[in-house]
């Protein structure tokens, strides 16, 4: 029986599909989808998920490139009780084999360019292209399935600081929470016209901007990738008016010679987060195109992502702040005791939040210790004014912000360990033009070795992202007197 009350993720497109049917909800290469027309193909997917034998709560896991496809994937999942897990296409080898396992998803649903990094596991594995071809017409089934909105529908995966990335368990409850407070937060409106570009297995491209804006009735288009000249060529070729990208884009974006050139004048919103926007980028975008308007967006995967935002007014007073506390959001700053801590003073962020994850899969230490005393316990160190303005000054945890990815610094530690040259490591972030935090390892060596040696032996056994970008060999490394390893001291060292 249909719970009346209940709002799921898939119930996003369905009230779209009913309120704007003739609507263009997905544009991706040569293939359209009018609201009406991606309704019934998501219930085709979940059909089909669930004709293959996966009963609810099944996991399955996507391993794919931006596209409708991956889109249909994952609202497919929602809409059969099935709970989707994103996998960072650049993962390999056993980063790729722990997400699969850990996870105990079923199916993979995969680009079919990937699928030969697939060929050693036992799931079965469904081509995200074959998944399009087959659910693009059709009768619409009726599903014999029922979903609340208490259910899980995506475990997303974060990097603490261990070498094991954790799967916070997401609900239906906790999206479409998120959802509403991001189109308030953010000024969605149905004629934005957005573009898509940031990578969908990544909780900000999916939950800040393609569900939000699909809730909304926008017409989005679909990039595969990052490109920064095809960005700026489609900004002005079909006139968009609203993107999200990782500073990591912005900066590039800025300074290419296209930016000069293009016309850009459609583009009203620009948003940016998941890593720091450098001061002389934001102020360099905010000078070339003063009409449009910024927004500086803060969170974590656990919180659905979004937990504050900056809005355009705001930026001229607080450049470097991330902003309030959006709506279904209530945050406090408070010291290692749990106590408030008074303006202006560094303590840690917590949070209280119908978006806020069940806890981790198949964690519950690490699930009781983030959510201690009542509140979820970010790691993220912070200020806050009078007003409630959040200003990021530091992670509490040693996990690294490269590119908008995270990266837990043990894990790359580990893979340096194995080298028999080295004798201790430590992996930082250091501040990065390109990549806002370049992955930095520290190493004492016990025979000769050079950092390119290191360089390439971790290449092989990480994902590029986690490679570090820079080894400096050193002596010792500092600790204080309990022989605790002082990585703030390694930053201040050796940042520019």
């Amino acid at each position: 029986m249909i719970n009346p009350r209940s709002s799921t993720v898939d119930d996003v497109v369905r009230r779209s599909a009913l309120r704007t049917p003739d609507r263009t909800a997905l544009i991706f290469g040569d293939r359209s989808w009018t609201y009406r027309e991606l309704d019934d193909a998501v219930t085709r997917t979940a059909a089909l998920l669930l004709d293959l034998g996966h009963g609810k709560g099944a996991r399955i896991a996507a391993y794919g490139r931006n596209s409708d496809a991956y889109v249909l994937g994952f609202l497919g999942c929602a809409r059969a009780g099935l709970v989707h897990v994103p996998i960072n296409y650049n993962l390999t080898g056993e980063e790729l084999d722990y997400l699969v396992e850990q996870s105990g998803s079923s199916a993979i649903l995969a680009d079919e360019g990937l699928t030969d990094r697939l060929a050693h596991r036992d799931e079965p594995v469904i081509t995200l292209e074959s998944l399009v071809a087959s659910v693009s017409s059709g009768p619409v089934p009726e599903l014999g399935v029922s979903v609340v909105d208490t259910d899980l529908v995506q475990l997303l995966y974060t990097s603490g600081t261990t070498s094991r990335p954790k799967g916070a368990m997401m609900s239906h409850r906790a999206f479409v929470h998120e959802y509403v407070s991001c189109v308030v937060a953010m000024d969605l409106r149905e004629d934005d016209d957005p573009l898509h570009v940031m990578p969908l297995y990544h909780s900000a491209g999916m939950h800040v901007f393609m569900l939000p804006y699909l809730m909304v009735s926008a017409t989005g288009r679909i990039m595969v990738a990052p490109e920064v000249p095809e960005i700026l060529r489609r900004i002005e070729a079909d006139k968009i008016g609203s993107m999200f990208l990782a500073p990591t884009v912005w900066v590039p974006l800025s300074n290419h010679p296209d930016f000069a050139t293009r016309d850009l004048s459609s583009l009203r919103k620009a948003y940016y987060g998941a890593s720091i926007m450098p001061g002389p980028v934001l102020g360099r975008l905010r000078e070339a195109l003063p009409e449009l308007g910024f927004y500086n967006l803060f969170g974590q995967s656990e919180i659905g992502p979004l937990a504050t935002a900056l809005g355009p007014d705001e930026h001229a007073d607080r450049p470097d702040s991330c902003g309030r506390a959006v709506l279904f959001v209530e945050l406090r700053v408070v010291d290692s005791a749990g106590n408030d801590v008074p303006p202006g003073e560094l303590g840690e962020v917590v949070y209280r939040s119908p978006q806020l994850c069940d806890g981790y899969w198949d964690k519950p230490e690490e699930t009781e210790e983030a959510f201690r005393d009542g509140w979820f316990h970010s790691g993220d160190l912070v200020k806050v004014d009078e007003q409630g303005y959040l200003t990021v000054v530091d992670r509490i945890k040693d996990v690294i912000n490269t590119g908008g990815v995270l990266v837990a610094s043990r894990e790359v530690e580990d893979a340096l360990y194995t080298h028999p040259a080295v004798a201790e490591a430590a992996v930082i972030g250091l501040p990065d033009d390109r990549w806002i935090e370049a992955v930095t390892a520290v190493v004492v060596a016990k025979s000769e070795v050079t950092p390119q040696e290191l360089i390439a032996h971790v290449k092989g056994k990480l994902a590029g992202f986690k490679v570090p970008k820079g080894v400096h060999l050193v002596d010792e490394l500092p600790r204080n007197a309990s022989g605790k390893l002082l990585k703030r001291v390694l930053r201040d060292e050796l940042s520019p």
